[in-house]
């Protein structure tokens, strides 16, 4: 009866997303208080737990997520991104567009959330298409599945750090293996899937317009050396601190000490705010003021992230405070299945009902908690198996999927043939090379 609940519970959350269109913050509160009521968590008791559950996944990711968003803001109004995508063009000429844009689309897709970093790089998309007579689909698929494929395995995006935070992962671990699936799935989901679609056209002219560019006319711009530095500051430092312990024994615990600190997320977000202040700020005549604006309003963006996050927290402390994380532990390490495979199906299955990946990751995790809780499955893989399902069945009910359709101007027929199929690509390769990583650990 109380698996029975818990799907009711499920199947509750995706109703009311998807039919009912529920924001899905109080569709998270809605149906945790329902589920709390009916596994017999007194009513005193369930405003605790709700409280707990927001207090608990909140605390250690609001601070990564907030600064992450400000990065990106900062990186996108100096104009860091276009320089960064201008060059990488430049870098492979005309006859590897395709790898140039994807090379574009993941370093800039580190820092960047998805929707700001589709919307800055779809300009470039469309002048190259118009410059060398090329369909913009073809060029433009292997940009956006390295966008994709790093909203959903590679921190400070939201998903891969609330399940940090969740699973009580390894950060700098989570990235590095991340890195290494990101990169087969990118390149088959991208350049390799592109080339079959040279005969995709538009059946409508884009809805393209050309950004406005008069409110950054008066600020220098930054060089190619100072874009890609800020765009990789973050990665490079907590990929950094994560192997120095590797590499070399540190005796001295002051030393280890200083490590770990400079090596925590939060702060390794903070010295990359400072020094884009700086260098993509300051240095290009903006005043604080200015920049300070421009972190204002990543905020407000990132707002709404927060809140889903936090609905998804109050869900998993309902599981955990009416003993189901328990009940389930034990039913899913009976399953004569892998718990990777287990946690990409259910994620899978979650987002092609809802829609969102973040909203399908976090759900997920709520369920797949307990395996990771007994110590059946390494959190850092299980963070990036949930990454992979969430990018599956990519279809109607997706916001991503008509912002692909209406900007290209494809019909329904072609944007399920390339961006769908490009989705269920990078999901289903980054799956096979995280069960490769696993073989290989152990």
């Amino acid at each position: 009866m109380t698996i029975i609940l818990i799907v009711i519970s499920i199947c509750l959350l995706i109703v009311c997303i998807t039919y009912f269109k529920i924001n899905a913050f109080l569709a998270f509160l809605i149906v945790s208080l329902f589920s709390g009521f009916c596994l017999g968590i007194s009513p005193a008791k369930l405003v605790g737990t709700v409280e707990k559950g927001i207090a608990g996944v909140m605390g250690s990711l609001t601070l990564i997520l907030v600064l992450g968003a400000m990065l990106g803001k900062i990186i996108a109004e100096s104009g860091a991104a276009e320089i960064i995508a201008e060059k990488m063009v430049r870098l492979m000429g005309a006859r590897h567009l395709q790898w140039g844009l994807m090379l574009t689309g993941f370093v800039v897709g580190i820092p960047l959330f998805y929707g700001i970093g589709f919307v800055l790089l779809v300009p470039l998309i469309f002048s190259i298409s118009y410059r060398y007579k090329l369909p913009a689909v073809y060029i433009g698929l292997p940009m956006l599945a390295a966008l994709s494929v790093t909203h959903g395995f590679i921190p400070p995006h939201p998903s891969p750090v609330a399940l940090v935070a969740l699973f009580h992962a390894d950060m700098g671990l989570t990235l590095i293996y991340g890195l290494l699936i990101a990169i087969p799935a990118i390149v088959l989901g991208g350049p390799v899937f592109g080339r079959s679609l040279k005969n995709i056209r538009p059946i409508r002219e884009s809805i393209f317009r050309e950004k406005d560019r008069s409110n950054t006319a008066e600020y220098l711009r930054p060089t190619v050396g100072v874009s890609l530095t800020v765009a990789l500051l973050p990665v490079l430092l907590i990929v950094l601190f994560t192997l120095l312990p590797y590499c070399y024994h540190i005796s001295d615990e002051t030393l280890g000490q200083a490590l770990k600190f400079f090596g925590n997320p939060t702060v390794v977000m903070l010295i990359a705010i400072g020094v884009a202040t700086y260098l993509l700020g300051l240095k290009l005549r903006r005043s604080m003021a200015s920049v300070m604006t421009v972190y204002e309003s990543a905020v407000k963006d990132v707002a709404m992230i927060l809140l889903i996050i936090a609905g998804s927290g109050i869900f998993k402390q309902v599981m955990e405070d009416s003993g189901v994380s328990l009940l389930l532990a034990n039913t899913l390490q009976q399953l004569p299945i892998s718990p990777l495979l287990l946690a990409w199906l259910i994620t899978a299955v979650i987002r092609g009902c809802v829609g969102s990946a973040t909203v399908a990751a976090l759900t997920a995790a709520g369920v797949l908690l307990p395996i990771v809780t007994a110590g059946k499955a390494d959190p850092n893989l299980m963070v990036l198996a949930i990454g992979a399902g969430s990018l599956m069945f990519s279809h109607v009910n997706d916001a991503g999927f008509w912002l692909f359709k209406e900007y290209f101007g494809l019909s329904l027929k072609d944007t399920l043939y390339s961006w769908s199929v490009m989705e269920a690509i990078v999901s289903i390769v980054g799956l096979l090379a995280l069960l490769l990583v696993q073989l290989i650990l152990y």
